[in-house]
């Protein structure tokens, strides 16, 4: 019996997968041999599993001149041997939107033939702060001014009890603000940037401008320029940002910003500055801050952004970096054609604008001046960048001990804190308001 049927569904199996999926299941009998058996599966037919049949190539019409085509549009319908008549589109008086066609490409009023490259927070430039610095024609300097980092230095500029206030705020993001056994960095990430930013705005008291500050988020920024031969443009949504009602003061003097003429930028041939951007076609080049023109707080002072929870995308800390720069000078640039227009020269009053970035570990500090606005030669006076890169705030924070051949490798709980990393972010939000 068992052979039979296995007989009969050997046969009828190409039969059968034509139609509906089938699997073979062999059963052992009780016999002691063994039966094929086929089980369908209704929720999975063949159309669904099926390869997309290829498109279709449009049939080329072939007109010979002096030679008319004998058509059955006289005879209002149709007569097997004549050519089928062309006719001219039928345009509707009114709009329809069930039957709107879109013209193409070309035809758009607005269309450019010179496509523009764009920089979002999606973008992950191949060369990162070498690819930033030729696209926003910057001088590299590493570190970060003395100017700002004597801020911190300063006693009557610090936090009462900073280092054990700090350290409670790192504890809260990774320890105390979750019941899970160990946070994802989308939540501590967050946590513990918002706690540092709370805890430089308690000097408030001390230092009243702190006050003349604001807070922004999922604000859009759009800073059109041209390059070379090229169009670029950096938009879109771009972390949290820092208004305030007065501007950075300048950091590098008139000489020194005279002196940047003698920079030679750094190039990266045979690879092209524009790897890794996205090509699109934009009808019109915006410039805008994001913000109104009545803005209370006009100014960008600086821009936080995180490596994890605002981003679609993981950066690695070289282009992370590259991203600080560009958004920075997205934000001065910006600023600088609403206060002086859209004609391109070397800027009286330099625009600041900084920048920092974590990922609830590791600090990546970066401020950028805004010199000129003439950016399409390689010629003439630059912008200025100063990069303070992989900054620890602490070495490991874990709620249980790592623990190897019996031997405590990493104890629980906080370790390895370093105050001059913090320091650090409290010199750049002081920055504008000692």
């Amino acid at each position: 019996m068992f052979k039979e049927t296995a007989q009969l569904f050997k046969a009828a199996a190409p039969l059968l997968a034509k139609t509906t999926l089938w699997k073979e299941v062999r059963i052992s009998s009780t016999h002691g041999g063994s039966s094929v058996h086929g089980h369908r599966y209704f929720n999975v037919t063949c159309s669904l599993c099926a390869k997309v049949p290829p498109r279709k190539k449009p049939r080329v019409k072939v007109d010979i001149p002096g030679l008319e085509r004998i058509t059955y549009g006289d005879r209002m319908h149709y007569v097997p041997g004549l050519a089928k008549p062309s006719f001219p589109t039928w345009v509707r008086d009114w709009n329809d939107p069930s039957h709107y066609y879109a013209p193409k490409e070309e035809e758009m009023p607005l269309h450019k033939e010179k496509s523009c490259f764009i920089f979002n927070q999606r973008t992950n430039a191949l060369e990162g702060v070498r690819q930033a610095l030729w696209l926003t024609k910057s001088k590299l300097t590493n570190g970060l001014p003395d100017q700002v980092l004597s801020l911190a230095e300063n006693e009557a500029n610090q936090i009462e009890n900073q280092d054990e206030r700090v350290q409670n705020a790192i504890r809260h993001a990774r320890f105390w603000d979750t019941t899970e056994e160990r946070p994802s960095r989308d939540t501590f990430c967050v946590a513990l940037l918002r706690s540092l930013i709370h805890l430089c705005g308690s000097l408030q008291v001390s230092h009243p401008g702190l006050g003349r500050r604001i807070l922004a988020e999922k604000y859009s920024l759009a800073a059109t320029w041209s390059r070379g031969e090229d169009l670029f443009q950096v938009r879109g949504q771009n972390g949290l940002l820092l208004n305030s009602m007065a501007p950075l003061p300048v950091l590098a003097g008139k000489e020194e910003v005279q002196s940047t003429a003698d920079h030679v930028l750094e190039t990266f041939y045979p690879i092209s500055p524009t790897i890794d951007l996205q090509s699109v076609q934009v009808y019109e080049e915006q410039n805008h801050t994001g913000f109104k023109e009545d803005y209370p707080y006009p100014h960008a002072h600086t821009l936080f952004l995180l490596e994890a929870g605002d981003t679609p995308v993981t950066l690695l800390p070289e282009q992370l970096r590259a991203k600080m720069i560009m958004f920075a000078f997205g934000n001065a640039l910006a600023r600088a054609h609403t206060l002086h227009g859209t004609k391109p020269g070397v800027l009286e009053q330099p625009i600041v604008v900084q920048s920092v970035a974590t990922n609830g570990r590791m600090f990546q500090y970066v401020v950028f001046q805004l010199n000129t606005t003439d950016l399409q030669a390689d010629e003439g006076v630059k912008n200025q960048v100063w990069v303070e890169n992989d900054q620890l705030l602490y070495d490991f924070a874990k709620v249980r001990p790592l623990i190897k051949k019996r031997v405590v490798q990493i104890p629980p709980g906080l370790s390895g804190y370093k105050p001059e990393t913090f320091q650090k972010f409290l010199s750049l939000y002081l920055h504008g308001a000692v």
